[in-house]
């Protein structure tokens, strides 16, 4: 190709940074991106790119067609959901919508994927086969991904690629690695069922609050004693409730939470153990324990090495031979995964975005999140 990509990348920083401030100032829950995705249909179109509304789901698909004989089409996806957070990085440009934030990134993501339309635009007479452009909605509930290829709206694509800012890695630079990046997630719900009673007999109960307590302790055996060490497992539960009893023994207490890893021995292990230790140590009480499981998304795996090398020398290439870094697996899980299963040439990067000097370093879903543009 003889345009010169980084010269045009550095041409569009301002209007780059310019929306990434616009979306950040006015962020959207997961399933409540109507505004984001209309602002996002009025930005491609103003590059003259077709772009196709999803019907049933927030989100849209452009395309840029290349104007020279090809087959290829490749997909470039960004997320658009924001995260039920209070921001607290004041910024001029925070958000105006009160316990609403873009403390994942998706804002840079969305900036990012129309700045890659807008050098795509430059160069489509040079391309041979189209570009996909994927403005993901619901990313944080796992159920984005699955939409816009179960309907239909990504048939044909040959290869995909997906990037998150992370403050794992140095700002400027960027991890291409082979293999796995992030975990699976499954979710699940326990919950525990006794017998009320009057808090001076509890002989007469049977206590869902010391089997609950019971449940959580033994369920964190799993990790630290039933899985090899060497296969990364995590088991959190995240929320507890009961019922509300003063004076008495109570009867029901229900809990949430997720487990993820990268081997699917691991991940059957924790699904078997976690419902036989909830029924098992409910049990020692007297009590009974409902097991609800729902699985969320797969493990990202870059496993097309050639896919990942043409990357890499593609980073390389424009940005010098420091620009590559690696760095520790995330046990933190990502709903692309899903379009990763489906088409196998695909990949996802970790683009850094941890700089210290400029008070960027605090972890994503947090309330200070922040990113050197």
């Amino acid at each position: 190709m003889s345009t010169n990509i980084r010269e045009l990348a550095e041409q569009y920083n301002d209007y780059i940074i310019e929306r990434r401030r616009y979306y950040h100032s006015c962020p959207e829950l997961s399933g409540q991106e109507i505004h984001t995705t209309e602002a996002l249909k009025a930005d491609l179109e103003a590059m003259g790119v077709e772009v196709e509304l999803c019907k049933t789901c927030h989100g849209l698909v452009g395309t840029i067609k290349g104007g020279k004989p090809g087959k290829a089409v490749v997909a470039l996806r960004s997320d658009t959901d924001a995260l039920p957070v209070e921001e607290k990085t004041g910024l001029p440009f925070a958000s105006e919508n009160p316990g609403v934030m873009h403390a994942c990134g998706h804002d840079n993501h969305m900036a990012m994927l129309l700045g890659a339309a807008k050098i795509l635009c430059e160069v489509k007479d040079e391309l041979e086969g189209n570009v996909k452009l994927l403005f993901q909605a619901a990313e944080e509930c796992f159920v984005g991904s699955h939409y816009y290829w179960d309907n239909g709206y990504l048939g044909g694509i040959d290869a995909a690629m997906g990037m998150h800012v992370w403050p794992t890695v140095e700002s400027g630079r960027m991890a291409i690695m082979d293999g796995y990046l992030m975990a699976s997630c499954d979710n699940f719900r326990i919950t525990v069922r006794g017998r009320g009673a009057h808090s001076m007999t509890p002989q007469l109960g049977r206590d869902a609050v010391a089997a609950a307590a019971a449940v959580i302790r033994e369920v964190q055996t799993i990790a630290a004693r039933m899985n090899k060490p060497d296969s990364p497992l995590v088991i959190s539960i995240g929320t507890v409730e009961s019922e509300r009893v003063d004076g008495r023994i109570c009867e029901r207490v229900s809990m949430e939470g997720t487990f993820r890893a990268f081997d699917i021995r691991s991940q059957r292990l924790a699904l078997e153990m976690i419902e036989y230790i909830a029924d098992s140590a409910a049990a020692i009480y007297g009590c009974t324990a409902e097991f609800e499981h729902t699985f969320s998304g797969y493990a990202v795996n870059n496993r097309d090495t050639a896919l990942n090398a043409l990357a890499r020398d593609a980073a390389r290439k424009l940005f010098g031979e420091d620009v590559l870094q690696t760095t520790a697996k995330a046990m933190g899980s990502e709903d692309f995964a899903y379009i990763m299963e489906r088409i196998p040439s695909s990949l996802f990067v970790f683009l850094g975005c941890r700089d210290e000097k400029a008070g960027c370093m605090h972890p994503v879903h947090n309330e200070k999140f922040r990113i050197n543009e």
